[in-house]
């Protein structure tokens, strides 16, 4: 971690998203502008999900953002769970409703409403449908990227005609979200199962990745819920079997939202500002000429010659001419978290040559004219590989699994505040009982992210009463 990131996580995390344009704040609390730079990350995030979504099968609709009242009441659990976070709608062109509208915090209600009558017969599943949307939840604490009154996002909602079905379906869309979160935003995650305390209102089970920044606080950077029958028998959406009997069918619903922007910020950034992984970045290569480079038009000749063979290639390139120095220009493409900086000048011209710089490394390298696109090339994919060791490397130095009981994380916490470290992760045992895990959270304000498939270790006690463990879970302090 830098200095400011060491001091302030926070204070650094917004000043650097503001100095990289990424996007402004607005007169409505909680509710940001994304600037161009800020939502081409998040185009990026969309196209490739959308086509991972689509090779499986899933299409895209739309539902209405404005939900009936009566809808959430027909599901105990999951107007329990969203009634303190909803914006109502009480009144339109000029006179009270009948009916109060809650602007969507999700879309199962209202899909569930309409699969009731477009499921009649197994003919008629699998439904798999997603949509990308705008959703609404009335965030206490707001960040921007990572918790906003409304944000954008992707919700799959499909219906199935047994329980295997949608399982795989649950599972399929989890596995999805972890290889385009680790490839494309080179952030590595954790998958496993959420606790019963942390389970998707309305959900028989929920899944999610989890992702650790640079303050080791968690990221949920997706979720993958199956809703069992619940939502079919409170919407009565069945279908007529082979057998000519009627039956409810099984739903399944996940997201992922723009808190992935700030997760890409928050696992990467270092002092200077962004650095963004290449497949994302809206920018990968800037081209900068240097020197008394106005005096001699070959130079700007040949940077429109690397700039059109970039391009070609399908790179996302910019060439900076504009009158501002170099050494400013170097700094402002840095916060912008560019990955390649090419640099040509006179000198450079003479040696036949120019030099690259990787955002995330301290060296230049100087490069031959005659193969430098394809080594931009190299190091563009050869960043993206090291980006993800990179936080791969920290998430490990910082997930401890010698914790064994509360008394040992507090003082762990204690002992890493001292020392000027994070405490990072812990993977714990849990005995399964709700106020255990409550328990830790009161003391420590460390929550249970999730039981992961695949721990690298098991725990035999639980971290509270210390009898025995059903479950090894990891635990940290979250956004």
């Amino acid at each position: 971690m830098t200095n400011q990131q060491k001091n302030d996580f926070t204070s650094w995390y917004i000043d650097t998203i503001k100095k990289a344009d990424l996007m402004d704040y607005t007169p409505v609390r909680g509710c940001i502008a994304f600037k161009p730079d800020g939502y081409e990350i998040w185009e990026h995030i969309q196209a490739e999900m959308d086509k991972r979504f689509k090779e499986t099968g899933h299409r895209n609709a739309y539902f209405p953002m404005l939900i009936p009242e009566s809808f959430f009441e027909k599901e105990k659990d999951h107007i329990e769970g969203f009634s303190p976070e909803l914006p109502w709608v009480t009144e339109a062109a000029g006179e009270k409703l009948e009916e109060r509208l809650a602007l969507r915090p999700t879309s199962e209600t209202m899909i569930g409403h309409l699969y009731s009558d477009w499921i009649k017969s197994y003919r008629d599943l699998p439904v798999l449908i997603n949509q990308w949307a705008n959703v609404f939840r009335w965030e206490k604490k707001t960040l921007p990227f990572i918790r906003t009154s409304e944000f954008l996002w992707q919700e799959g909602h499909t219906a199935h005609v047994d329980e295997e079905e949608a399982r795989a379906e649950t599972m399929q869309m989890l596995n999805i979200y972890k290889e385009v979160v680790e490839e494309l935003l080179a952030i590595p995650v954790y998958d496993g199962q959420k606790t019963p305390s942390e389970r998707f209102a309305g959900a028989v089970d929920t899944y999610s990745i989890e992702a650790m920044m640079r303050d080791g606080k968690a990221v949920q950077a997706g979720t993958s819920h199956y809703l069992g029958t619940k939502f079919a028998e409170a919407f009565d959406i069945k279908y007529l079997n082979k057998e000519n009997k009627h039956e409810f069918v099984h739903t399944t619903s996940w997201g992922t939202s723009t808190r992935l922007i700030g997760s890409v910020i928050m696992v990467h950034g270092d002092e200077q500002g962004l650095v963004l992984p290449p497949r994302v970045a809206p920018t990968q290569v800037i081209l900068i000429p240097v020197g008394p480079w106005k005096k001699n038009p070959e130079i700007m000749e040949k940077l429109d010659g690397i700039f059109a063979e970039l391009k070609a290639k399908g790179i996302r390139v910019r060439l900076d001419d504009s009158d501002q120095s170099p050494g400013y220009k170097f700094n402002e493409w840095e916060l912008k978290g560019v990955p390649v900086r090419v640099e040509l000048g006179p000198r450079d011209l003479e040696k036949n040559q120019a030099l690259i710089k990787a955002r995330d490394e301290d060296e230049k390298e100087a490069v031959e004219l005659s193969v430098l696109v394809a080594k931009i090339e190299e190091e563009l994919a050869t960043m993206q590989t090291r980006l993800l060791d990179k936080a791969r490397t920290f998430r490990e130095k910082h997930s401890h699994i010698h914790v064994d009981s509360l008394a040992q994380l507090t003082t762990h916490i204690a002992d890493s505040t001292e020392g000027g470290e994070i405490p990072g992760w812990i993977l714990a045992g849990w005995c399964g009982d709700d106020a255990c895990e409550e328990q830790v959270k009161t003391e420590t304000k460390f929550t249970t992210r999730n039981i992961p498939f695949n721990p690298p270790a098991t725990k035999s006690t639980c971290i509270n009463c210390g009898k025995e463990a059903k479950h090894t879970v990891w635990f940290s302090r979250a956004y």
